[in-house]
C-alpha cells in the first residue's frame, strides 16, 4: 500500500511508534525513524533492514523546532520529498499518573499539555510545509480513550490528548483543501506496550494483579479484548496510504467499541 513513500515516525523506538513504522516499511515505504534518544530508533531500523525493508535511525527531539527542520531538510535532500509525517512521542508517567488532580501541581499539570500540542504542531506544520509544493501528503498521530472520557489520576493527559484530536480537525480544515489529509488514531490500552504496565504500577498495582487490570479494562470492549500493537500499525498503514483518501479530520476509534461511537 505505501511503495516508495517518503514517511518520517516520530517517537518510532516506543511500541506504538516502532510497530507502525516496522508496518509502513512492510508495506514498502522507506522511514525516517527518529527519537529523543537514538538507541531504541536504530533497534527498530536495524529490523526493518533485516527484513527487506528501507530504515533511517535519528536522534531528534520532537518539540525543538530547529532539529525537527533539520532532520526534514536531511529528509528532502535524500528522499527528495516528504509524503507522510507520524507521531507517536510519548512521555515519561511516574510524575504525572497516580496522582488525583487536587495533589497536582501546576508544572506537572500542564507538562504533557504543552510537550503533546507543541510536538503534533511543529512536526504537522514542517511537513505541512514541505508538503504543500506537490499538494500531497498525509500527517498522523496518536491520541487516547482519555480524550473523550473522564479518566481518573492522568494529570494533564486528558486536555493533551483532547488538544491532538482538536488539532487533528483545524489541521485537516486548513490542508485537505491542499491535498494534505490529517488523521489520528485512538487506540486504548494495549498489553504490549511498556506504558500500560507503568501506569497499571502507578494506579491499580496494590489493589489487583496486572492480569485483573486488564481484564477489568477488556471487560468495557465490546470484543471483550484489548487492541493488539498489529491492529494498531495495520490501521496505521492503510490510514496512510492512497486507498483512505477519503479520511482526513478524523480521529480513527481503534478502543474495541469502549468508546461507542
Amino acid at each position: 500500500m505505501l511503495k516508495d513513500k517518503i514517511i518520517v515516525v516520530y517517537g518510532a523506538g516506543g511500541a506504538i511508534g516502532g510497530a507502525v513504522a516496522r508496518a509502513f516499511a512492510r508495506e514498502g515505504a522507506e522511514v525516517f525513524l527518529t527519537g529523543r534518544v537514538k538507541a531504541p530508533v536504530e533497534a527498530v531500523a536495524k529490523d526493518i533492514v533485516a527484513a527487506g525493508g528501507s530504515a533511517h535511525a535519528a536522534e531528534v527531539d520532537a518539540v525543538d523546532e530547529r532539529a525537527i527542520e533539520r532532520h526534514l531538510d536531511a529528509v528532502l535532500d535524500k528522499a527528495g520529498r516528504l509524503d507522510v509525517s507520524f507521531n507517536a512521542i510519548g512521555l515519561p508517567d511516574a510524575e504525572i499518573v497516580g496522582v488525583p488532580l487536587l495533589e497536582l501541581d501546576l508544572e506537572r499539570f500542564t507538562r504533557p499539555i504543552v510537550a503533546y500540542a507543541t510536538s503534533y504542531f511543529l512536526t504537522a506544520r514542517l511537513a505541512a510545509r514541505r508538503m504543500l509544493p506537490r499538494k500531497s501528503g498525509v500527517i498522523m498521530t496518536v491520541s487516547a480513550l482519555p480524550a473523550r472520557i473522564g479518566s481518573p489520576m492522568v494529570g494533564g493527559y486528558t486536555p493533551a490528548l483532547a488538544a491532538k484530536e482538536a488539532l487533528t480537525r483545524s489541521l485537516s480544515l486548513e490542508l485537505a483543501p491542499q491535498g494534505i489529509r490529517v488523521v489520528s488514531l485512538r487506540p486504548h490500552a494495549i498489553p504490549e506496550s511498556a506504558s500500560i504496565r507503568e501506569v497499571f504500577n502507578l494506579k491499580a498495582a496494590q489493589v489487583m494483579s496486572f492480569e485483573q487490570w486488564q481484564e477489568g479494562l477488556a471487560s468495557k470492549t465490546h470484543t471483550k479484548r484489548l487492541s493488539k500493537l498489529a491492529e494498531v500499525a495495520d490501521v496505521a498503514a492503510f490510514m496512510a496510504s492512497d486507498q483512505a483518501s477519503g479520511m482526513t479530520g478524523t480521529t480513527i476509534n481503534l478502543s474495541m467499541g469502549n468508546l461507542d461511537d
